[in-house]
């Protein structure tokens, strides 16, 4: 059995797209569709069904699909082992981070690593945290810069690097702009735009409001923090956001009763070897910021 068409065979179960598949490994759709037909012939069975347009696993397709991620997973991670005897800082490093922290934070670091480790290949996924944490523990990303879980799950590895205090933000035509002091009885009693739920940050929120005995009015939600920004400041409802984000035309709520921050930082897995690429990467952002392990 060729790992080439096993791990062909992984990426496009878990995209559910040829073409994602063939982004993922960098070839051709057709030589996606090659390699999985080939590991079909070996196996005898059909291992996908086409429904339209929908490409779905078959019974046999659901029988093999972890025990081949723990397969593809073990290679890989010996791949590493063996590639980090070398020294050498080279490759593809897979890494997810948020749109926030990569407008805000990471920018810096990867100028300065692409000027350290020119070999290295940067492979940068955009996406919630919360995903970016599940695919480092399915073993997709080697590393995530994130919001860190409320609650560490047990396969993963969090370092703190950065403290991110959070504001309560209004426009400035909101009816609450310009008051000195809000009770959170009176914040919830007008509509709020906020991250979708799930989300870390709104997790946060609801878990310290629900402790006080209070429900959130959410008129709108997204998972882009400058978006939220927008919608706060034209007059849709109060947010809460990084302190980065408040700048002229937004107007900062003191809610006495509360204060929120969030912590950012990297998430590894705790039982797979890193790569010398991703652990480059690692030390360079641990060098800064106030740093902890979970």
């Amino acid at each position: 059995m060729e790992f080439a068409n096993l791990r062909a065979f992984v990426e496009v179960a878990r995209s559910s797209s040829f073409s994602q598949a063939a982004e993922i490994l960098f070839i051709t759709q057709p030589a996606v569709s090659k390699r999985v037909a080939g590991l079909e012939t070996e196996l005898n069975c059909r291992l996908f069904d086409r429904i339209g347009r929908q490409i779905v696993l078959t019974e046999p397709g659901r029988q093999l699909l972890p025990r081949a991620e723990q397969i593809v997973e073990e290679i890989t991670d010996i791949r590493r082992e063996l590639s980090n005897l070398s020294g050498e800082v080279g490759g593809t490093l897979a890494m997810g981070t948020s749109h926030h922290i990569g407008l805000h934070r990471l920018p810096p670091f990867l100028r300065g690593y692409a000027d350290s480790y020119p070999g290295v290949t940067l492979d940068i996924h955009f996406m919630g945290s919360e995903k970016a944490c599940l695919a480092v523990e399915s073993g997709e990303l080697e590393l995530g810069v994130v919001t860190l879980p409320l609650q560490s799950p047990r396969n993963l590895l969090t370092q703190q690097v950065w403290h991110d205090p959070l504001c309560f933000i209004v426009g400035e035509e909101h009816p609450l702009a310009g008051r000195p002091n809000i009770g959170i009885e009176e914040l919830i009693q007008h509509p709020a735009v906020l991250p979708t739920l799930g989300t870390y940050t709104r997790t946060l929120l609801e878990d310290r409001l629900e402790a006080e005995g209070y429900k959130i009015n959410c008129s709108l939600s997204t998972d882009y923090l400058e978006t939220l920004k927008m919608m706060a400041s034209i007059g849709l409802g109060w947010a809460l956001l990084p302190e980065t984000l408040l700048t002229p035309g937004l107007v900062r709520l003191n809610v006495e009763e509360i204060r929120l921050e969030r912590a950012l930082g990297l998430v590894t897995h705790r039982q797979r070897t890193l790569s010398n690429a991703a652990q480059a990467m690692q030390q360079l952002i641990m060098g800064s910021g106030e740093k902890g392990i979970v």
